[in-house]
């Protein structure tokens, strides 16, 4: 019984390790981000909307529009999430969730009157928006929680949102066969359970260095390369013979299956650094340590006089006085000094560019693929393809690009000039209509659409530091909405309905009041995308600028001060762990005493 007790008490903090580990808390926002990605499979119930509801193609747009407002326009979820916890954050998100989609099934169901157009655009944009609240709960979270390795955490992290869109169908077609509108409500619940089942484990925590943390994600990336090569084989049989509902529930338990193996990980890892804490508190050699301060120069010494003034200085100086002031690049911009800065404007207009028009072709390849005749079952791949390629192009983007900066000092602006110059060749693949060229320029767009997004929230926060960065990370997100406005309503959607009507009038067809609008033909979409290949390039050109503004930046050590910062805390730690010790060895000498006298 004696022996047991220590063991049982071992194995309980082991396990307190792991559920409260920096590990467990990033796994929780795999499982978070891997159901986060539902508004990339607006086409796939987007038909029915549109046949149910009759609109024609300039408000289905006009809905996606919407979509694409909410799931990006989270400023409110990052300043909220500057004074808030996150799990409370994660909470209105899972609520969000599940009312907007949950509104839009009722809709589509026929459970409710037909809802007016600004009701449906409406419930769209709530339930979208809880993926910026997801977001902004887990990720941003998780970035502040691994600062040294953001590129690769922000790769991989959307890198599941990107495999979202895979793993959500898979499931789907497994428990609802090809029922669509059973696809809106399980878009519903499954994001909002899995926010509420890890409320309380994601959270901000004290930052301590790990020499190995990047072999550690490492291993978390080769089982994401194994769920996306996964799907990927599963997508091409389902497209070469067809998968029956039993053979996708066999492919949808294996999905499951690879999501939740990243815990191995986290057990392993936890584990060892739950051994190397026991051993620092029992080995009696950490007493012996000595931890010594940074010498400060006596410039940086300041009496208790000298602090107060400046404290007083820093509450008077004003965040409106000081926000055509920046800082230098790297250091905490306030959430002014950033927006109001050239370089944010500069990123801002490369995103409008580089995402409207990549979101443009994810947002239409239902329509895109009827009306250059694939087949209906074809646009379940598409948006597979776009998912899985999502997939790696966030995953390439943020660990390439974090390998490149460490070794080579190359800079991530100009990793994301390159990636808005290939984008180009997708939208020209759909403008003329290449034999089979929608599945090739579904896997460009897919991966440069991926790519764009870890690239600019690494570069945010390397410019203008992670003190506001919920807020700013937030803030790059709505170039989105507004590309996607101007090309996909403005442009897309007008020559589409454009061309339509003018195809009716030449069969002598007139088109009644709640009657969807259908274009067949290479012209549908040829001058839009014309169009947005030029746009896409002004963006390349925009981008240019942001890298020979940054370059010398880029060429210096960007992660010192958190290096220096985590040293900091291991320091304190150590410090710490020595009189931890020995105030446990005089606890046990007088419960020795104590046991001895009453033997007596």
């Amino acid at each position: 019984m004696v022996a047991a007790s220590p063991g049982g008490g071992s194995m309980k903090s082991l396990t307190i390790q792991i559920l409260t580990g920096r590990w467990f808390m990033f796994f929780a926002s795999l499982l978070i981000m891997s159901a986060a990605g539902a508004t990339y499979m607006f086409s796939l119930y987007s038909g029915d909307i549109k046949t149910t509801l009759g609109y024609d193609q300039t408000t289905l747009n006009l809905l996606s529009f919407f979509k694409d407002l909410g799931a990006n326009v989270g400023v409110l979820a990052g300043l909220i999430n500057e004074v808030t916890p996150p799990w409370f954050i994660l909470i209105i998100g899972a609520i969000l969730n599940f009312f907007g989609y949950f509104m839009i099934w009722l809709a589509v169901t026929k459970r409710i009157p037909k809802p007016q157009v600004w009701h449906m655009c409406l419930y769209i944009c709530i339930g979208a928006n809880s993926q910026s609240f997801a977001n902004t709960g887990s990720l941003v979270t998780c970035v502040k929680n691994f600062p040294e390795s953001r590129g690769v955490v922000l790769g991989i992290l959307k890198g599941y949102v990107g495999l979202s869109g895979a793993i959500i169908t898979q499931l789907y077609h497994a428990f609802y066969g090809e029922d669509t509108k059973s696809l809106i409500l399980m878009i519903g619940w499954l994001p909002a359970a899995i926010s509420f089942a890890f409320l309380r484990t994601i959270r901000n925590m004290k930052v301590v260095r790990q020499n190995d943390e990047l072999k550690v994600f490492y291993n978390f990336l080769y089982i994401s390369l194994g769920l996306a090569t996964f799907l990927m084989v599963v997508i091409i049989a389902d497209k070469l013979s067809g998968f029956t509902r039993s053979e996708f529930g066999g492919s949808a338990a294996v999905v499951i299956i690879l999501l939740l193996l990243p815990v191995l990980i986290v057990v392993l890892e936890e584990k060892k650094l739950w051994t190397e804490k026991q051993v620092a508190l029992n080995d009696p050699a950490p007493i012996n340590i000595v931890t010594e301060r940074p010498t400060l120069a006596s410039s940086d010494v300041k009496d208790d006089g000298e602090m107060s003034t400046e404290v007083e200085s820093e509450k008077t100086a004003s965040c409106w006085t000081t926000m055509f002031s920046p800082p230098e690049r790297g250091d905490d911009y306030t959430i002014l000094q950033a927006l109001f800065s050239v370089d944010m404007l500069i990123l801002f207009l490369a995103t409008i560019c580089g995402v409207g028009g990549t979101l443009t072709a994810i947002d239409n390849l239902g329509q895109i693929g009827g009306s250059l005749g694939y087949p209906k079952r074809s646009v379940s791949t598409f948006v597979s393809l776009v998912s899985i390629w999502n997939y790696f192009g966030r995953v390439v983007a943020g660990v390439v690009s974090e390998i490149f900066l460490i070794k080579y000092k190359f800079p991530r602006p100009l990793v994301l000039t390159l990636i808005l110059l290939m984008s180009c060749a997708g939208h020209l693949l759909i403008a003329f209509n290449v034999p089979g060229g929608l599945y090739v320029a579904s896997v460009i767009i897919g991966f440069c659409f991926g790519a764009q997004w870890p690239l600019l929230f690494a570069i945010i926060s390397e410019i203008f530091g992670l003190k506001y960065y919920s807020t700013l990370y937030n803030f790059g997100s709505v170039a989105s909405p507004i590309g996607s406005y101007l090309l996909n309503v403005r442009v897309a959607g007008y020559l589409y309905d454009r061309e339509a009507e003018k195809q009716n009038n030449a069969l002598g067809i007139q088109r009644s009041d709640g009657q969807d609008l259908s274009c067949t033909g290479t012209a549908c979409f040829k001058l839009s995308f014309i169009i947005i290949t030029a746009v896409t390039l002004f963006g390349v050109f925009v981008s240019m600028i942001l890298v020979i503004r940054t370059r010398k930046f880029y060429k210096s050590d960007i992660y010192k001060k958190f290096r220096e910062k985590a040293l900091a805390t291991e320091m304190e730690m150590a410090a710490a762990a020595p009189s931890r010790s020995v105030a446990e060895d005089k606890d046990n000498d007088n419960a020795n005493g104590r046991v001895l006298g009453k033997g007596g």
